[in-house]
């Protein structure tokens, strides 16, 4: 089984070269980190290039969109499962290992994640336990799908790609997509360091700052967008 862990970057420098370390100490010699960078002018280049590895693949993405970014990622994997990653967490050392022993069950898995701003001693935990995080409805309402924590077979992909344009973020899009097409499952042990650092890519972890007009139109773009795919 090969795996491909798919990351979507832009001027990542200052956290870049800790996640990829986290990330190549558990990969097999046969399984892949493609990395899309969307234009980044700090050395964040310069530091991947630096680790020397054939196992790290680089492709240019230059859409200025993190949906469009991690696409481009998504559309160069070769691997059976898939995971997607942030350019700044911290992989637990067996992250790898737990999730791919439940998707020999499940299409989709994801799990918790231990959120930290400063230091990795001072963490909290970003889901309560014992909450169901599974379900089609649940999650088109109130989206529990976190990017940096899921893993899928490729099979996902044949319908989750290309992403539509109409969808407020890819995590939501793919996690929805596993819920139509088979068995998801939450895993409620922590297997990322999630870091929050006042510049990431998304609010997720995060109080919304979404009107109640804007959160409606979202979900009936994505909706509407659900039903062109399946119907």
């Amino acid at each position: 089984m090969r795996i491909s862990v798919c990351m979507a970057v832009f001027n990542g420098e200052k956290y870049i070269k800790d996640q990829l370390d986290s990330i190549l100490l558990q990969i097999g010699p046969e399984d892949e980190v493609i990395i899309s960078d969307d234009g980044s002018n700090d050395q964040t280049l310069p530091i991947i290039k630096s680790i020397s590895d054939n196992r790290i693949k680089i492709v240019y993405s230059g859409q200025k969109s993190i949906i469009k970014n991690f696409e481009n990622s998504l559309k160069t994997a070769t691997g059976d499962v898939i995971f997607l990653s942030d350019q700044d967490d911290i992989w637990y050392p067996n992250k790898i290992s737990i999730m791919v022993s439940f998707l020999n069950d499940y299409l989709m898995v994801f799990s918790n994640a231990s959120v930290f701003k400063e230091s990795m001693l001072d963490t909290y935990l970003l889901y309560d336990q014992n909450v169901q995080r599974t379900g089609f409805l649940k999650n088109f309402i109130k989206n529990n799908f976190i990017g940096a924590t899921m893993a899928f077979q490729r099979k996902v992909l044949e319908r989750a790609l290309p992403f539509p344009k109409k969808i407020y973020m890819h995590d939501v899009w793919i996690g929805l997509v596993s819920e139509i097409e088979g068995k998801t499952h939450f895993i409620e042990e922590p297997l990322v360091y999630y870091r929050r650092h006042g510049n990431n890519a998304s609010e997720t972890g995060e109080k919304s700052s979404n009107s109640l007009f804007t959160k409606i139109k979202m979900r009936y773009d994505l909706g509407l967008s659900l039903l062109r795919r399946f119907l």
